[in-house]
């Protein structure tokens, strides 16, 4: 990387702070150019410094960290990446500030912090630069696009035959909401996966179930895979998609990280090239590295539709432009476009068992 990241970190904890800093200035690409108690300064130094990345977080004295991030996207879009706790409010906080535009987020340890940072150190500085690199769009009105109506209903998907496979990563959450809404109530089956610790895919299931038509919620082991339905992976487990007779049912494991990721896109999608073949669609979403790639190379040579997000529309540019390189995807399309095409794809009738 040619000019330094220049970070600015934003926490109440002067341990954090010191953590944080000596953490990413390790990496020669890395420049703490400042660190604020909370927002009020950060707001100063955000103005003097003009820093590429702010690490912002969640809780914090005089204004916490979404009211911040809020103003921030309004006034002046730039990366954002939150620090939050591995706890419910974390997650919700989380969930609600990549709505707003965060690029991505580093998750507190809760036991042993000092330690525990420090073996997420690689994580953190490869946070740092892809959200360097990141494009951000403000996204402060997320709330009232979310509830903008879903896509109308067609008629014509109650059946079982096809399954849409989705996988996401960093930025996934807003791309993944967007694809979801733009689905009917009886939109076929949806089997996704997006990298998140355990805990936050919970609440990010009852998130989109609040928003979308179709039904969300995180898979179980062993369920019956519906109509109208979509199965979130949970955080830590790999989710699988086995057919039993005539029916696709969640199979959900604890096996080794693939491709760095448990959830793994790519085991999702090799399952779903076994078990569905021709009958699915396969969607790869913005996200980080190329897990995914391989497997949706699998999906489009056992005969299902393949989708990329484009270029343009995602905050990482990683996974899909993986895929397109593999020859995965056979076609790219912005994020508002990617509902519409899982829907014209499943009512090609030309069905493969």
């Amino acid at each position: 990387m040619g000019d330094k990241v220049r970070v600015l970190v934003v926490d109440d904890s002067a341990l954090m702070r010191q953590l944080l800093s000596t953490m990413m200035q390790s990496d020669p690409d890395i420049e703490v150019v400042g660190v604020a108690p909370d927002p009020l300064v950060a707001r100063q130094m955000i103005k003097d410094l003009n820093p590429d990345v702010v690490t912002l977080d969640v809780e914090m004295p005089n204004m916490d960290g979404i009211s911040f991030l809020e103003k921030i996207m309004k006034l002046r879009p730039m990366p954002v990446l939150m620090i939050s706790s591995l706890t419910q409010a974390g997650a919700e906080a989380t969930l609600q500030a990549l709505e707003l535009g965060a690029v991505d987020y580093i998750a507190k340890p809760k036991v042993d912090l000092q330690q525990g940072l420090a073996e997420k150190q690689a994580e953190i500085v490869e946070k740092v630069k892809i959200a360097a690199k990141a494009r951000v769009r403000s996204r402060a009105n997320a709330a009232a696009r979310a509830a903008a109506p879903a896509a109308t209903a067609r008629a014509g998907f109650s059946t079982t035959e096809r399954i849409v496979a989705i996988g996401a990563s960093t930025g996934g959450v807003e791309a993944l909401r967007e694809v979801l809404c733009g689905l009917p109530a009886d939109s076929p089956a949806v089997v996704a996966t997006q990298h998140m610790p355990a805990g936050f895919t919970t609440r990010f299931a009852e998130r989109l179930n609040t928003l979308a038509q179709v039904t969300v919620q995180e898979a179980a082991d062993g369920q019956r895979i519906l109509p109208g339905h979509v199965y979130i992976a949970p955080g830590n487990w790999h989710l699988e998609v086995v057919r039993t007779g005539a029916n696709y049912t969640c199979r959900l494991g604890d096996g080794p990280a693939v491709s760095g990721h448990r959830p793994s896109v790519d085991v999702l999608f090799r399952s779903v090239a076994t078990s569905a073949r021709g009958n699915a669609i396969g969607v790869i979403l913005t996200g980080m590295g190329k897990d995914g790639a391989e497997g949706l190379k699998q999906m489009r040579a056992a005969g299902a539709a393949t989708i990329g997000q484009n270029e343009a529309t995602c905050i990482v540019y990683g996974m899909p432009k993986a895929a397109h390189a593999l020859g995965a995807t056979q076609i790219e399309l912005p994020i508002e476009k990617v509902a519409t095409a899982i829907l014209d794809r499943c009512s090609d009738r030309h069905v493969r068992i």
